[in-house]
C-alpha cells in the first residue's frame, strides 16, 4: 500500500506587482493555515516518509512549514520542477519514479492539477482542493512504478472545514 498526500500550496499574495508567478510568496493567512493544517496532521499521526514539492516559492514555503511541524528534515525535501505547471500525466510520471522505500509521500503542488489528479483517481468528484487543502489517497500497490489511476480517498481536509466543525 502506498499513501499519497496531495497538498495544495497555502494562500499566496498577489500584492507585489512585477513578481513572477513562480516567485509569489505566501500571504499571512496562508502561513497561518499551513501551520494549523500541519499541526492538525501531526496530532492525527500523519507523517511523511518523503516530502516532494514544486520549487515555486509558495509551494516550497508551504512544504517547509509542514516539515517543521511534522519534524521532517528540511534538507530532505525533494524539489521537482515537473510539478510546477504540471498536467495530470506529468504528476503520474513524477510519482511513478518515487523509490519504493517511501510508503507515505507528501506532495506539494498547484491547482488545477491537484484537484484534477484527485478526481482522476477516485469514484466521485471534489469540486476544488482549496489552498492548504489535503487529499490523502491510498493506492493498492507495492511499487510506485505500478501506480494506476484507482485509489481510495482516505480523507479530504482543508482549513475552513476544520473551522466549520
Amino acid at each position: 500500500m502506498k499513501k499519497l498526500y496531495l497538498i495544495r500550496h497555502a494562500k499566496s499574495s498577489w500584492l507585489e506587482e512585477g513578481v513572477d508567478d513562480f516567485d509569489r510568496p505566501l500571504k499571512g493567512s496562508g502561513i497561518r493555515d499551513a501551520h494549523n493544517t500541519s499541526q492538525w496532521m501531526e496530532q492525527q499521526g500523519f507523517t511523511p516518509d518523503l516530502i516532494v514539492s514544486s520549487p515555486a516559492t509558495r509551494a516550497l514555503h508551504t512544504a517547509l512549514i509542514f516539515a517543521k511541524n511534522l519534524h521532517y528534515p528540511y534538507g530532505e525535501i525533494k524539489l521537482k520542477e515537473a510539478i510546477y505547471e504540471a498536467e495530470v500525466k506529468d504528476l503520474f510520471k513524477t510519482i511513478r519514479k518515487l523509490k519504493d522505500k517511501y510508503n507515505s509521500v507528501f506532495l506539494f503542488g498547484h491547482n488545477p492539477t491537484i484537484t484534477t489528479f484527485v478526481n482522476h483517481c477516485i469514484d466521485h468528484i471534489i469540486d476544488n482542493v482549496p489552498t492548504t487543502g489535503v487529499a490523502c489517497l491510498n493506492f493498492d500497490v507495492e511499487h510506485w512504478a505500478d501506480l494506476e489511476t484507482e485509489a481510495e480517498l482516505l480523507f479530504f481536509d482543508f482549513p475552513k472545514r476544520r473551522i466549520q466543525k
